[in-house]
């Protein structure tokens, strides 16, 4: 990505996350990023296509994970991966911000649901992520039962969804209580508890 394109995004998304979409205003951003006006509009026409490449490329990679990089030895292992991924992809994300603090975790979710409500396309690539999502998990599931490692009633959809709802749940409630800090420990201690009763 071009550097000064990239640095509009940054400065942008800073924005966004001490400031709702509507209260946040072009001329502010062009202040901020230190560009002309001109060089600015090089790049975004408006505060809408600038905010949704925002949500593309700071929200919607991160949730389009690609889940063949991850472990295959184990269920376990899998999952332990998947908690690296997500803590090291917001802990990068925190550290090119620079200047966001703990606070503004929450906006982070909250500009997802403006982008939602902003553009009717956006739900259906959520969606469509989420099917994604959760169709890897099963996949996971499903090579554990077939390794012998975990052994249950509960079908392969059944317990991929404890995972990834349990991930969505903590989540939320973790960055609304601001502790976010402890996720990976709470999330690695709750999916633990839940995989000794399924393990063989």
């Amino acid at each position: 990505m071009n550097a000064s394109k990239e640095h509009i995004l940054l400065v942008s998304l800073s924005l966004f996350l001490q400031k709702s979409f509507k209260e946040v205003t072009m001329k502010e951003i062009v202040e901020k990023t230190g560009l002309s006006k001109g060089a600015f509009y090089h790049y975004f026409s408006s505060k809408e296509e600038l905010f949704i490449e925002i949500i593309r490329t700071y929200f919607l990679k991160i949730m389009k994970v690609d889940y063949s990089r991850f472990s295959k030895k184990s269920f376990r292992d899998f999952y332990c991966d998947y908690i690296n991924y997500i803590i090291s992809a917001f802990e990068k994300l925190k550290t090119e911000l620079g200047d966001i603090s703990d606070e503004d975790d929450i906006n982070y979710f909250v500009l997802a649901f403006d982008a939602m409500r902003l553009f009717p396309g956006f739900k259906e690539e959520i969606k469509e992520v989420h099917a994604s999502e959760l169709a890897s998990w099963e996949q996971a599931v499903s090579s554990g039962k077939a390794s012998g490692e975990i052994r249950s009633d509960m079908t392969d959809r059944q317990i991929a969804g404890m995972f990834v709802y349990t991930n969505d749940g903590l989540g939320l409630r973790l960055i609304m209580e601001g502790r976010v800090k402890q996720m990976e420990q709470e999330m690695l201690t709750l999916w633990d508890s839940f995989y000794n009763q399924i393990k063989v």
